[in-house]
């Protein structure tokens, strides 16, 4: 029988051998560390991706993409028009820890800081919203307050957009000397100063957007509130001038009633409203709103955001939890896919896209209305306030009824919507 040749091995063997041990190496990688942002599975940026395609319509066979770790991901500019940030998961990395705490900053109502009223779980700091075909870029405090210079950026709407601002503030006021900034907390309209940028970031309170009587002295019963649904002029001369706008509104819609809805005077006391469907009167309430912007609005000027809805977490059996209480007790993420919840409402999220779609003004919508979906666990629930007051340790054996699951721990998601905010300015 002829012997095989020595001193070389074919060199489909070697191929083979090199396939076969690389594949077992991405296997194990990704086995061992499946929350690690340097795994060699590490999602490509939109500019990666675009690199790629241009090496490949080339025809260069010798180009070679390295694969891209999260670190290089963020020289990468963020291109929204490629990569999707609704469609995702959460993933748990404690190795990256908040930019601050609701101990370091001395600008977070007691409503949101979970920690100081007693919660001892941690976990829900540490998630990571992932998308699955980019990277979301890192918020660099320092890049962000450069974006800012010689600008003001004001946020405008409920309680949720004031976690929005307080996160924001946040975020950033830490590389700030004490002396290069200030804080000047109003009822209706709040300013942090960074005098070094010569930058403001606002707040301005207006929880339905167009006026109403509830606007100042809140009102408590919802069947007692009535929206001048026509106009936003009282507020609106308080955003003349501002560089950059982000505006939200929902929740305070969703009472559950009919909203008596005004036009004209409210002079006129309860007379000429009309009871109408939220979604009806939210719909035209947007439409106001979004003819003042176009009206008043030069995007040359100004840029304008919308958050879009923040879920509510009301009903534990809308995630499969029938024992539960509300978002009491939850310390994990929903994993399914596309979970929607009672607490969001399709009808009313339509109104905001199908309104701004319509808008002579370009409108960039932050949609965190799903990826918040899935964080029942990262509420204030229980460790809140009340009435300017923390919960007494009866409330709080009585999560059925003082759990808050509307708003949000800070740190926590609303940190998230920011870095999403961060990725578009």
């Amino acid at each position: 029988m002829p012997k095989p040749p020595r001193g070389k091995v074919p060199l489909s063997i070697i191929t083979i051998a090199v396939c076969a041990l690389a594949f077992v190496l991405l296997l194990y990688t990704e086995r061992i560390s499946p929350l690690s942002s340097g795994s060699v599975f590490s999602f490509k940026s939109c500019s990666a991706k675009r690199n790629a395609a241009k090496l490949k319509k080339s025809g260069d066979k010798n180009a070679y993409i390295k694969p891209i770790s999260y670190a290089e991901d963020d020289r990468f500019e963020f291109d929204p028009e490629e990569c999707s940030l609704v469609h995702g998961k959460w993933v748990f990395n404690r190795s990256v820890n908040p930019l601050y705490s609701d101990r370091t900053c001395p600008y977070l109502d007691r409503q949101f800081s979970c920690v100081k009223n007693g919660r001892l779980d941690s976990d829900y700091r540490h998630w990571q919203w992932q998308p699955d075909d980019c990277m979301l870029p890192r918020f660099d405090p320092q890049i962000a307050l450069r974006k800012l210079q010689g600008k003001r950026l004001m946020f405008v709407g409920d309680s949720l957009q004031r976690g929005q601002w307080e996160s924001f503030v946040c975020l950033v006021e830490s590389i700030i000397p004490q002396r290069q900034k200030s804080m000047k907390r109003g009822r209706i309209h709040s300013v942090f100063k960074a005098k070094e940028y010569n930058a403001t970031i606002e707040f301005y309170w207006a929880p339905f957007l167009v006026e109403s009587n509830s606007d100042v002295h809140i009102i408590a019963d919802p069947k007692k509130r009535i929206l001048k649904v026509d106009s936003v002029a009282k507020h609106a001369k308080h955003w003349t001038g501002v560089d950059i706008l982000a505006f939200n509104t929902y929740v305070w819609w969703m009472s559950g009633l009919k909203i008596k809805s005004l036009w004209g005077s409210f002079d006129n006391g309860e007379e000429g409203y009309d009871e109408l469907d939220a979604a009806v009167s939210y719909r035209i309430g947007l439409k106001t709103w979004a003819n003042w912007v176009d009206s008043n609005i030069n995007p040359n000027k100004t840029r304008v955001f919308f958050t879009t809805m923040s879920p509510t977490h009301q009903r534990s059996a809308d995630w499969g939890n029938m024992n539960g209480t509300k978002c009491f007790n939850e310390t994990k993420p929903i994993t399914k896919k596309q979970h929607w919840g009672t607490g969001s409402n399709k009808q009313m999220m339509s109104a905001v896209t199908g309104v701004v779609e319509r808008m002579k003004v370009p409108v960039t919508l932050i949609n965190i209305t799903q990826l918040s979906e899935y964080r029942i666990d990262a509420h204030s629930s229980i460790y809140t306030e009340l009435g300017g007051k923390l919960l007494t340790d009866e409330e709080k054996a009585d999560p059925l009824h003082y759990a808050d699951c509307i708003h949000w721990c800070l740190p926590g998601v609303p940190d998230t919507w920011n870095q999403i905010f961060y990725a578009h300015l």
